[in-house]
């Protein structure tokens, strides 16, 4: 649902609903009665307010600058204030939203150093994550995820299918982050990964055909299979940081200053 200008405003949200979000308990915990299930009920409507705000940030269906009453944002979701409000709270850690009290939430741009300070930790921590996968070794089934990956991506660039390309793009990386199997370093990068999003997606149809970023990844895959950890952290540095200097420049050539 679209938002008319003077309807931009932000809700009454509170900093205090953060310590109680942190307090509640894992979903689908077993032995819970009364407020106990009252509790896990919140969090997974909770959950369920993150997941689908963030995602209309991320597709721009609320584009940097929108602001919008907690009591306006619950009614798009068809739910209560309070999970929408644990949910901005939550967004508001992420760097997407800001919230004020009485005044709601407003989504938050990205400037041209805030996606320097992104790109810098993303090509860092991911190249960490192909170092350490390197070190230990893929399981077949591993390495044959990040090849099907490549492959997917070949395939949409066969066909001019940028948009396919970007999913493949995407897969791939959060594989080679997940296989670290370091909880810390996906949690980081989870959180930076998000915050890109929206520059990737502004700049999808402006890049040249993404030919090099293929190649790059494959070279990547094959220090992996050959065990070579200091190839594999150096290529894949390589290849985030001329990623993301490649998306920085094309978001100044045509203007686009903020997101």
């Amino acid at each position: 649902m679209g938002i008319e200008p003077e309807q931009q405003r932000i809700a009454d949200g509170s900093a205090g609903g953060s310590k109680r979000l942190k307090r509640l308990p894992a979903a689908g915990r077993s032995g819970m009665t009364g407020r106990g299930m009252i509790r896990d009920h919140r969090l997974s409507q909770t959950k369920r307010a993150y997941i689908e705000i963030k995602r209309r940030i991320l597709d721009n269906e609320l584009p940097p600058g929108t602001q919008a009453l907690e009591q306006e944002v619950a009614e798009w979701l068809g739910m209560s204030r309070t999970p929408v409000r644990e949910a901005l709270i939550r967004l508001a850690q992420d760097g997407m939203v800001e919230v004020r009290p009485r005044h709601g939430m407003r989504v938050l741009p990205l400037s041209m150093d805030d996606l320097r300070e992104i790109y810098d930790l993303l090509t860092g921590l991911e190249a960490m994550a192909a170092e350490i996968i390197a070190r230990r070794g893929l399981s077949a089934t591993e390495l044959e995820a990040l090849e099907t990956a490549l492959s997917d991506m070949e395939a949409a660039l066969a066909r001019d299918d940028l948009t396919g390309w970007a999913e493949g793009d995407a897969r791939f990386h959060r594989l080679l982050v997940e296989f670290s199997r370091n909880r810390r370093l996906q949690a980081m990068v989870e959180t930076v990964r998000d915050q890109s999003h929206r520059a990737r997606m502004a700049t999808l149809k402006l890049r040249p055909k993404p030919e090099t970023s293929n190649a790059e990844h494959a070279a990547v895959v094959e220090a992996i299979r050959s065990r070579d950890p200091e190839a594999a952290h150096r290529l894949h540095r390589q290849h985030r940081s001329r990623a993301g200097q490649l998306l920085i420049d094309l978001l100044q050539q045509h203007g686009l200053d903020h997101l």
